[in-house]
């Protein structure tokens, strides 16, 4: 169920980059700038790259951390269950 959930972030994560790469590409070969205003579009372009990333990692990690809390309550969960069922089948 997750991997599926992985698989689909990192395909939409390399379409993104693709996309960024090939949009900075045409602006470049379609509209020229003075040397300048070039470096200054592929640092602008580069900086919103690197915090989609960065926000994309960020949305990744929150929820992993769920997961991960999801599954530490699942455990302590079914221990207590074996542990009230130990204790039934004591008691009988």
């Amino acid at each position: 169920m997750f991997d599926n959930d992985e698989d689909n972030l990192a395909n939409n994560i390399g379409w993104f980059v693709a996309g960024a790469v090939v949009g900075m590409t045409a602006a470049l070969l379609l509209a020229p700038q003075s040397g300048k205003k070039t470096r200054k579009i592929i640092a602008d372009k580069t900086q919103q790259g690197k915090e989609a990333v960065a926000d994309t990692g960020k949305e990744v990690y929150d929820r992993s951390k769920e997961m991960i809390d999801q599954g530490r309550q699942l455990v302590e969960d079914a221990a207590d269950l074996f542990d009230r069922g130990r204790k039934m089948v004591r008691g009988l």
